[in-house]
């Protein structure tokens, strides 16, 4: 029998019955900023945040989200809206610029059925692919594999994403 180690799912496992039944982003966003990095907030805007994915699929995949908790789109205000769009932007920006990926894919899954796993509190995927990114692990072993720890990456995504932000005009 072969293994596939993932550390990094321990403090999962050993937590789930702590989480809170609170909304994830929103917890996360309430954090003072010292806790941020635990949380794995990168940025906190005045109508938007960003935010690694825990369970990405692949290294780097961040997300982007209203401050405001709601899950319609559509009530989305002209200021959470440029917002967020920028912040977007900013992040692709940064990760080009620590990961080097040679696409990505972004986007909303608005709703159970559109494939939203927290369908409460709407946010942007934006997930690095790279050429050849997709292979036998997912097809066959139903398993990702992820080469390198959400800390790590977050400690070198976060100054690209700080000095992008700052060059932007939003920090």
């Amino acid at each position: 029998m072969e293994h596939l180690w993932a550390f990094w799912r321990s403090a999962y496992i050993e937590n789930v019955d702590k989480i809170s039944s609170e909304c994830f982003l929103c917890e996360a966003i309430k954090q003072p900023p010292e806790k941020y990095r635990e949380y794995l907030v990168l940025h906190k805007g005045k109508t938007a945040f960003v935010i690694m994915n825990l369970f990405p699929y692949n290294g780097g995949h961040l997300m982007v989200c209203p401050i405001r908790h709601t899950d319609d789109f559509t009530s989305l205000s002209e200021e959470e809206l440029l917002e967020i769009n920028k912040l977007i932007q900013a992040c692709i920006k940064a990760l080009k610029m620590t990961i080097s990926p040679h696409g990505f894919n972004v986007g909303w899954n608005l709703g159970r059925v559109a494939g939203a796993g927290l369908e409460q509190h709407i946010h942007c995927h934006i997930v690095p692919r790279w050429n050849g990114d997709t292979n036998f692990m997912p097809v066959l072993g139903a398993t990702k594999v992820i080469s390198q720890h959400f800390l790590e990456l977050y400690d070198k995504i976060k100054p690209n994403l700080d000095n992008v932000l700052e060059e932007m005009g939003l920090k």
